[in-house]
């Protein structure tokens, strides 16, 4: 592993919140000054209207939107096909900087990239960039904090900050997107400077409950798939959603018809446990909860995922698999996929990864039930990169 600082310290935030009560919600986002306006919250005509209150033609809205989306350029000046005399202005107007580079992390041989950001009031939020064979995954995060409280996971457990903007959350992947093109991650170098990779896959994995945040999410999901270059023309199926439960906001992404892939984050098939472990659960059960996610495969035929935090002896027995494997069944063949995952450790948590055999064991019951499941790989545990880790560490 190596670390590389950033070129100057900066300030932490002071905290906003307090670490929440066991099983407490946090709905509403603590209010915060608002980031500034960015061309990524904004949709074409609206960024069109813009450019042309500060005077100027509204074509020029396309040839920023092309700067930014497709030829990925931060520096005004390589925008040369605006009059020199306005570039700098146009650029502090709609391309403000959002995310401000604290920290960088490196593991697993130079693929796996974690980014501490501090955004523009010091709340610092994380990303994590990984290289696998024939695609390259970028995990953003959606709020800073989280205001869902599972207490097996670190982001939960800081408590929620504030919502992120669409373009902050949109930032994240534009700036992966110039790393990839300067071979930063590792096997880049003169051969992907000629043909430089691409971002291929999104997961709002990283910090936050993205449907707590929804217009903002939905807002950086269209500004990810609009075609290039009013946005960065990504394959919507690409993109995967993941939320605790938030059967209300399962059921608005349904009726949006946009066919990215749903990740339900379930971690017990049973209500007692999740109750502890996913308060969320106390609002919308699991029978509710994977009736949403039923219904939003209905509407799109896009498979659901459900992950499942794999943690000794509290929800890794036999018969909970079972339960697990009865309840999918139940509701069809062929429209969800378990993605069990071992416990990714946390500075202070009282619980751990399950033993090998018994993942095994909880695999091969849920494949009895005709659920095709597959343990994921984690990625960037030496960095607290992997899942449930990000907590917004700078030292």
């Amino acid at each position: 592993m190596t670390e590389t600082p950033a070129p100057a310290p900066v300030a932490l935030p002071e905290p906003t919140t307090t670490r929440p009560e066991p099983g407490q919600l946090t709905f509403k986002a603590p209010r915060r000054g608002k980031p500034p306006r960015h061309l990524a919250d904004l949709s074409p005509t609206e960024r069109k209207e813009a450019v042309e209150a500060l005077g100027h033609k509204g074509f020029r809205a396309k040839q920023l939107s092309t700067h930014y989306f497709e030829r990925l350029v931060d520096d005004p000046e390589q925008m040369t096909d605006l009059p020199k005399g306005v570039r700098s202005d146009l650029a502090a107007d709609l391309l403000p900087t959002l995310l401000t580079p604290v920290v960088q992390r490196v593991a697993d041989d130079g693929q796996t990239m974690k980014y501490a950001w501090r955004l523009h009031d010091g709340a610092i939020v994380e990303s994590v960039l990984m290289r696998y064979p024939k695609r390259v995954t970028i995990c953003i995060s959606s709020q800073a904090g989280c205001g869902m409280n599972c207490p097996f996971c670190a982001t939960g457990q800081a408590g929620l900050t504030r919502n992120m903007s669409a373009a902050e959350i949109v930032e994240q992947v534009v700036w992966a997107a110039r790393a990839l093109r300067r071979g930063e991650l590792a096997g880049g170098g003169d051969e992907d400077r000629e043909h430089p990779l691409r971002v291929s896959n999104v997961v709002f994995m990283g910090m936050g409950e993205a449907l707590a945040n929804y217009k903002a999410a939905i807002g950086a999901i269209r500004r990810l798939t609009d075609p290039a270059p009013d946005g960065l023309g990504m394959s919507a199926r690409g993109i995967t959603m993941s939320t605790v439960g938030l059967v209300p906001g399962i059921d608005k992404l349904t009726a949006e018809g946009i066919p990215v892939t749903l990740a339900l984050s379930l971690h017990a098939p049973d209500d007692e446990l999740r109750n502890e472990l996913v308060p969320i659960n106390t609002r919308w059960s699991v029978d509710e909860a994977l009736d949403a996610a039923h219904r939003y495969y209905e509407a799109t035929g896009r498979r659901v995922s459900i992950e499942y935090a794999l943690i000794r002896d509290i929800n890794d027995h036999g018969w909970r698999a079972d339960l697990l494997g009865e309840k999918l069944a139940a509701r069809g063949k062929g429209w969800v996929h378990v993605n069990p995952i071992p416990l990714n450790p946390t500075p202070g948590s009282k619980w751990t990864a399950s033993r090998q055999g018994v993942e095994q064991n909880f695999v091969e019951r849920l494949r009895a039930h005709g659920i095709p499941t597959t343990i994921r790989d984690t990625r960037g545990q030496d960095i607290d990169g992997a899942c449930g880790q990000l907590a917004a560490a700078t030292a």
